[in-house]
Parts: structure tokens; sequence; C-alpha cells
């Protein structure tokens, strides 16, 4: 733990210590609750980290964990105090935005503010931060003209993958990104070959210039790939190999995973599929050979 460390650092570290001691303690949450004279809610939430914990509250609650230790109780007391620092509002906390995006999605996003690698999995289209404006637009869907409400949803949908897409590329220089996707995501034409070539030239500039490292699982690899589901990992540490962060979706719901064990597991998938695919030579040649077949 470091005094550099952000809020959004220092919160997940807190919370994600007080759940371990809390288990290495054999308590329930409705135990801790009881002893600490607190709502459950309130325990629920600050393990969940959607508040943060004050210093005067920590102390005692790291006594009844028996956490003694004098460096660790100091260092999770300076993560508590830098964890509720504040922090300018960030533009999906704006009304409209919290409304729209769901828990799992802004803590994806202001995960990806602090990540030093992002590990994304692809098997149906292109990650969210790397689409072009008009690939968005086409991927959103159809929605009914008449219907003003579903309308203006889609407009903030795609402002918001804009905004998303732009604080991303404004960092791709100091973090490392690993887009592995199917050669699926590289067939399906979303939005029609202008759009899509228009996708596909953006993603071969930023691998020309060394901002992404682009891969792909074609079709003919003998190997099981099927079972796989999209996935995102993002890493918030060199150092720590417990700071990765794991957010998968599907067509109803998503989900920020924080078990160890599980990323773990998605960490050494990713690696055996990305050792598997093409290199990054043959995928750029693939890519070029695909606009080209598009423009015809």
């Amino acid at each position: 733990m470091t005094e550099g460390d952000s809020p959004t650092v220092a919160r997940r570290r807190i919370r994600l210590a007080l759940r371990e001691a809390r288990d290495a303690a054999g308590l329930t949450q409705l135990q801790v609750a009881e002893e600490m004279e607190w709502s459950l809610s309130k325990v629920i939430r600050i393990e969940n980290g959607d508040v943060t914990i004050a210093p005067n509250d920590l102390r005692p609650l790291l006594s009844f964990y028996g956490i003694k230790d004098r460096k660790q109780v100091s260092d999770l007391l300076t993560s508590a105090r830098i964890a509720r620092a504040r922090q300018r509002q960030a533009w999906y906390h704006a009304p409209e935005f919290r409304e729209l995006l769901s828990d799992a999605t802004r803590r994806l996003i202001e995960y990806e503010a602090e990540a030093v690698a992002i590990r994304s999995y692809s098997i149906y289209y292109m990650p969210g931060p790397l689409q072009t404006e008009e690939y968005a637009s086409a991927l959103t869907g159809k929605f009914d003209e008449e219907d003003i409400g579903s309308r203006e949803r889609v407009q903030l949908l795609i402002k918001a993958r804009q905004l998303r897409r732009g604080a991303l590329l404004e960092r791709l220089k100091t973090v490392k990104m690993y887009i592995l996707l199917e050669e699926s995501v590289f067939m399906r034409p979303i939005g029609g070959a202008r759009v899509f070539a228009t996708q596909l030239r953006e993603m071969r500039r930023l691998a020309d210039e060394g901002l992404i490292h682009l891969r792909m699982l074609p079709y003919a690899l003998d190997y099981p790939i099927a079972n796989n589901g999209s996935y995102d990992l993002l890493a918030l540490s060199d150092s720590d190999t417990d700071s990765e962060i794991l957010y998968r979706e599907n067509g109803m719901a998503d989900e920020i995973v924080e078990d160890k064990a599980t990323n773990a597991r998605h960490r050494k998938r990713f690696e055996q599929l990305w050792h598997l695919s093409n290199d990054e030579t043959d995928t750029i040649r693939f890519l070029d050979s695909r606009i080209k077949g598009l423009e015809t």
C-alpha cells in the first residue's frame, strides 16, 4: 500500500481486506452488525464498496476481527483515509447515467481509469471502449422511432460509450491492452460494410501505433473455445497478482467478480487462448484482407 494510491484502489483494498478478515474469523455480516451496533445494510455496503468506512469505525472493527499487527492496522487506516478523499465527480455519476448504467458497469469504468493492464476477450463484437461511434450506434440495435423514451435511452447509451472510449484512449500510452477476438467478430459486419470497415481501420490504427496488442482466434483452431463467454480482466497493479478484476456480461446481466480463484482461472484461460491464436502480424494481415473485401 502506498500514499500514492487512488481512492478507487484504496477503497477496493479496504473492502477486500475486511471481507477476508470476517471470513477468517468465521463471522456473518449480521454478527458483525450486532457487535458494532450498525445496521446490516451498513456492513453489506462497506464490503460491497458502495460506501467507505471512516477510520474511527475501522479501528474497533479490526480489533473485533483480531487484527492487531501494527503495520497492517496502520496500512489499512491509511487506505481508509485515502478512500474517503474527495474526487472530482466523474461523468458516469451524473443522474442520467446513474439511471442508465448498472452498478457493475460504473465500477468497470472506474477501474478502467486505474488499470495498468486490460485483457479483453470477445466472441461477439468489438470491446466497448474501442468501438467507433457509428459501430456503437449500430450495435445498440433497432428501436421504435415513435418511442421517444427508447430513442433518448439509445442516445445516452451511445454517449456513454463514447465518453468511456475517450477516457481510455487518453490512457492507452500508459495502460497495456490485450485484445483477443474470435474470428466471428471480424466477420460480423455490424452497421454495414462502410461502418464496419471504418471500425476495422480504427483497430488497425491502434495496433499499428502500438497502443493495443490485437490477436484473432481463427475458426480453424482445433481447440475447444465455444464454452468461453466474453469477459474483461483489469489489473490494478503490476506487482500485486491479486489486483485483477473480472468483468463479464450476458444478454441479461453484468457483474464484477473479485474472487481470486475465479479470476485466476479466467487469466489462465486467456493466456492459453492468446498463445494459441494467430499472432499480431497474421491478425493484421487478416484484418487488411477483410477491409479490402468490405470496400470492393
